[in-house]
């Protein structure tokens, strides 16, 4: 009889798989705009105007045509005044200037603006050009930000700040995005206790309080999920299949972190698959090995099944690697924009532990330009998460000299 474990997978393979299961979520959203923070669009945005709508001041001065000007220091005569939001109501004169603020529109045959700072102001109502300008100068052009007709931002994108800027920008206070997707969230096991039910002088032997529901909760939310904290399931058959009929109703996810295994006191394995289908993976990475992903079917409801692995840190890197890329592309996040941004930096540390696995070390940049590794890389080590700022990708076999170049991806880059 073969016993032979099948070989560990790769990450990429790994979350391949895991994306070919993520269809976006059909329903879309109608938003008011200042609302829409983090959240995906739905739909490509396109322009109804040009933005600017007209040619217009960059500065407060002087706006001219100049052909007029034949030197610097020459004498216009002030023919109109323009401010913002004024129209400018008649054609530039010949030999004439407008006194223009910024953002004014530009009448009609003025090809430049000087600032006032190049300009002199005299008793008679005219004007002392001191500098000599090129055509253009000063002047923001219609459309030199957004063309009329313009894809602005196309479908997939996650609104940011400066992206709700710009949406305002073409006139539009209401948006189409991607339903939140919805996220049963519990965790496994006899052991754990919830902060504040026991103080820590009087924690069992053998209990722990559970760390992973809290930074799960948080970085579900951060993803732009509606979450539905389902507390800690009790270690038996029973209680943990009506765990799980009841997220399957109404949600689009079941996370779990612990009690993927194969032990005795461990069901969530055989109650995901009595209830749908359940592959246990293991992963060729360090810290985060094991990882299940399934369905799980009731009544109507289906939802995905992820489980982490229940060491707080390999439940932090997991998510942040795999299920961060998943929830995205639930929201219509197009697969080239899942993957966060890495740099190279010079390693301020050395790493002699070669393992056979890519590692993820937990590390953070320094004021030299370089990178610190924490002293304690241990799976259950979450002050090793909080004290760094981004994690090391360590290719497998490699050994780390002081120096050498590391890909360094920081942790603001998952929650981009």
């Amino acid at each position: 009889m073969n016993t032979a474990r099948p070989p560990l997978k790769t990450l990429d393979a790994a979350l391949a798989e895991l994306l070919a299961q993520a269809s976006p979520v059909p329903d879309v959203d109608d938003l008011d705009t200042f609302e829409a923070d983090g959240r995906v669009l739905a739909r490509d945005l396109v322009s109804e105007l040009h933005v600017p709508p007209r040619d217009n001041s960059a500065m407060d001065g002087y706006a001219l045509r100049r052909a007029d000007l034949t030197v610097a220091g020459a004498t216009l005569r002030v023919g109109q005044r323009i401010p913002a939001g004024a129209v400018a109501d008649r054609p530039l004169a010949s030999g004439e200037v407008a006194r223009i603020f910024t953002g004014a529109q530009l009448p009609p045959g003025a090809d430049a603006v000087v600032m006032q700072e190049d300009c002199q102001s005299l008793d008679d109502g005219s004007v002392r050009i001191n500098a000599m300008p090129v055509p253009g100068q000063n002047v923001r052009r219609a459309g030199e930000d957004v063309r009329l007709g313009a894809t602005v931002l196309p479908r997939g994108t996650r609104l940011d700040p400066a992206a709700l800027g710009l949406v305002a920008s073409i006139g539009l206070a209401r948006l189409p995005v991607a339903r939140r997707p919805r996220v049963a969230l519990f965790s496994t096991g006899d052991e754990l206790v919830m902060p504040g039910t026991v103080a820590p002088a009087q924690l069992p032997p053998g209990a722990i309080y559970n760390s992973n529901r809290f930074f799960l909760r948080a970085l579900l939310q951060r993803l732009g999920c509606v979450v539905t904290d389902c507390g800690i399931v009790p270690d038996q058959r029973e209680a943990t299949l009506n765990a799980l009929r009841q997220a399957a109703e109404g949600h689009d996810i079941i996370l779990s972190s612990g009690g993927v295994s194969v032990g005795e006191e461990d069901h969530v394995k055989p109650a995901v698959q009595a209830l749908g289908t359940l592959d246990l993976w293991q992963i060729a990475i360090k810290p985060g090995k094991p990882f299940a992903y399934g369905k799980v079917r009731a009544g109507q409801g289906q939802a995905h099944f992820i489980g982490l692995p229940g060491n707080p840190v390999s439940s932090y890197v997991t998510f942040l690697l795999l299920v961060r890329p998943f929830l995205l592309r639930l929201q219509g996040v197009p697969e080239p924009a899942l993957a966060p941004t890495a740099v190279t930096l010079p390693a301020h540390f050395e790493w002699a532990r070669a393992d056979k696995r890519r590692e993820f070390l937990r590390a953070r940049r320094n004021a030299a330009g370089g990178v610190d590794l924490h002293p304690q890389q241990g799976s259950g080590v979450l002050t090793s998460v909080a004290w760094g700022d981004g994690l090391v990708d360590n290719p497998p076999e490699r050994r780390i000299a002081h120096g050498d170049p590391v890909r360094f991806i920081a942790f603001s880059e998952f929650m981009v």
